[in-house]
C-alpha cells in the first residue's frame, strides 16, 4: 500500500526547499529565472517557506517511528536534486510545491485522527 501523504510531504518539502533557494542559487551561478522570481523574489521564498513548514509540521506530527526523518532527509535530497541536476526545471516548483502543499493539507485534514 502507498503512503500518499508521506509522498506529497517529501514533495511539499523537496520543492518548497528548492522554491525558496533558487532565486539565490541561480544568482550565484547565472542560471536562468523566471520574470516572477526576477520582478518579485519575495513571492517565490514566501510560497517554499510555507511548503518547507507545512512538510515539517506533518513529519513532526507523524513522528521518528512513523518515518517523520526519513520525510526531512527524502525532502532535502529532492531539493538538492531538483535544484542542482535540474536548474531551469526548478523554476516548475512554483506550480509543484504548492500543489504538493494544498494537497497535503487537504489529505491531511480528511484522515481520521487516531
Amino acid at each position: 500500500m502507498m503512503d500518499n501523504l508521506f509522498l506529497l510531504a517529501v514533495a511539499a518539502l523537496g520543492w518548497g526547499i528548492s522554491l525558496a533557494t533558487y532565486g539565490f542559487i541561480a544568482r550565484q551561478r547565472s542560471w536562468p529565472m523566471g520574470a516572477l522570481q526576477i520582478d518579485f523574489p519575495a513571492v517565490p521564498i514566501l510560497l517554499g517557506l510555507f511548503s518547507v513548514l507545512i512538510a515539517i509540521w506533518f513529519a513532526v506530527t507523524r513522528g521518528v517511528d512513523a518515518g517523520g526523518w526519513v520525510i526531512v532527509l527524502f525532502g532535502i535530497l529532492l531539493a538538492i536534486f531538483w535544484t542542482g541536476f535540474l536548474r531551469v526545471g526548478s523554476q516548475v516548483s512554483l506550480f509543484l510545491a504548492p500543489v504538493a502543499t494544498v494537497l497535503l493539507i487537504t489529505g491531511w485534514l480528511s484522515t481520521p485522527l487516531t
